[in-house]
């Protein structure tokens, strides 16, 4: 513990990923002031990635979901506000102010999360059956649309509104996912993942459009075909919004904090106004000379555990060490590092796979479902990130050679017959 007194009362603001993290961290590091997690969402603090995939199959239920057991919030005694919604942020008299409390803090920590983009509602997003997919409320709304043979349009070709497809799919659901940009996964893969998740939902059934924006969702009180922008009409029981994210900032931004992509915090996770720090999906950091947020599980909760170290005086610097994963039918997509700034793409498949050949996004479908293989991203002569599809080794070299700070040949990585491990030496 610092020499210094640790502060009385700590609040934290948004019951995710990020606030559960860092209140169990403050306890284990020995803090023993007063504690306080508000949450908006009724629901205990849970974790997210499970509500596209498997809740959403009813593969598993509620509480499996929950990050904690019921009674781990009273026996570390910390004071969790449930269903509670942050009205004001006084930063000058460092309160709170919720429905008929007001809340005094000595520091105060913002892991608001983000909350999903919505379709506009002059293009028809506020009719019924339209959805976003975010919360445990949202699956609850949209859970008795997923019945075999309903048609199902998704718009956004991103890994979220992927996962959706997929699980539909399985459902036995007829399935169209709308992408306005020039192909899925546009933002965030290089051309070659993206065509390999595109054959991967093709040998499903899956119908993907590229290239064309929805222009409006048709429909009288109900949404029944999604109008494209070209003029094809497609025909819709029910629509999934995965269009994205954006931080939730607002009560950031009212209060006068600074906001860069989020709310703008130091190398240490502290905002632009005394006494209140930002952790997770919702802050942006230092990195590579700019102003960077993560939204990922890992980075929610390493992020956490920093800023609660910190609170109570360990003056660290976060050192980002990203890491993502997506489920989709019998494929496990993992991914390291950050592909920011990459000038060159290296493919790497199993031996048995005609993996040497060279792929570009012209190339065609290169993977069947379940197929295994890597994408290695450089800048120059510098590894930055890998996607691996089904391939754990892929992932864990590449890995461990990203935090590392250390690079891999490309050719050794091109080489089937090569062993991977034989980089990390």
């Amino acid at each position: 513990m610092p020499d210094h007194a640790p502060p009385a009362h700590i609040v934290v603001v948004g019951a995710g990923q990020a606030g559960a993290a860092l209140v169990a961290k403050l306890r284990a590091s020995g803090y023993g002031g007063r504690l306080t997690l508000i949450g908006e969402e009724a629901a205990p603090p849970y974790q997210r990635p499970p509500l596209s995939k498997a809740y959403l199959l009813g593969e598993i239920d509620e509480e499996r979901l929950w990050l904690r057991s019921d009674s781990f919030w009273q026996e570390h005694d910390i004071t969790l506000k449930l269903g509670a919604r942050v009205l004001a942020l006084n930063a000058k008299a460092k309160t709170v102010t919720l429905a008929g409390e007001v809340l005094s803090y000595d520091e105060l920590v913002l892991a608001t999360g983000a909350e999903p983009r919505r379709l506009p509602a002059a293009i028809g997003g506020d009719l019924a059956g339209v959805y976003p997919l975010r919360s445990l409320a949202d699956i609850a709304r949209m859970r008795a649309e997923f019945q075999p043979g309903r048609r199902l349009v998704v718009v956004g070709g991103g890994y979220i509104g992927l996962e959706a497809a997929a699980v539909a799919r399985k459902i036995g659901l007829s399935v169209t996912v709308v992408e306005a940009a020039p192909r899925i996964l546009g933002r965030v893969a290089a051309a070659e993942t993206a065509d390999y998740f595109r054959a991967l939902h093709h040998a499903h059934g899956v119908r993907i459009i590229e290239g064309v924006g929805v222009a409006r969702l048709a429909g009288t009180g109900r949404v029944e075909a999604v109008v494209l922008e070209d003029g094809r009409e497609i025909a819709a029981d029910f629509v999934v919004a995965g269009v994205g994210i954006t931080p939730a900032s607002a009560l950031a931004e009212s209060a006068g904090l600074a906001i860069e992509n989020g709310i703008r915090t130091d190398a240490r996770g502290r905002s632009s106004r005394p006494h209140i720090w930002a952790a997770g999906d919702c802050a942006s950091f230092p990195l590579d000379g700019g102003q960077a947020r993560l939204e990922s599980v890992g980075h929610a909760i390493d992020h956490a555990e920093l800023v609660a170290a910190n609170l109570l005086g360990a003056a660290q610097d976060y050192h980002a060490k990203p890491w993502f994963w997506s489920d989709q039918y019998g494929c496990k997509l993992q991914i390291a590092g950050l592909n920011t700034g990459y000038d060159r793409i290296v493919r790497r498949a199993p031996p048995d796979r005609d993996a040497a050949r060279d792929t570009g996004p012209d190339a065609g479908p290169v993977a069947g479902p379940e197929t295994a293989l890597s994408i290695w991203y450089y800048r120059g002569d510098r590894l930055l990130a890998v996607d691996a599809m089904n391939d754990p080794r892929a992932y864990m070299v590449g890995k461990r050679l990203i935090e590392a700070q250390k690079s891999a040949d490309p050719a050794l990585v091109a080489d089937p017959a090569s062993d991977l491990k034989l980089l990390l030496r």
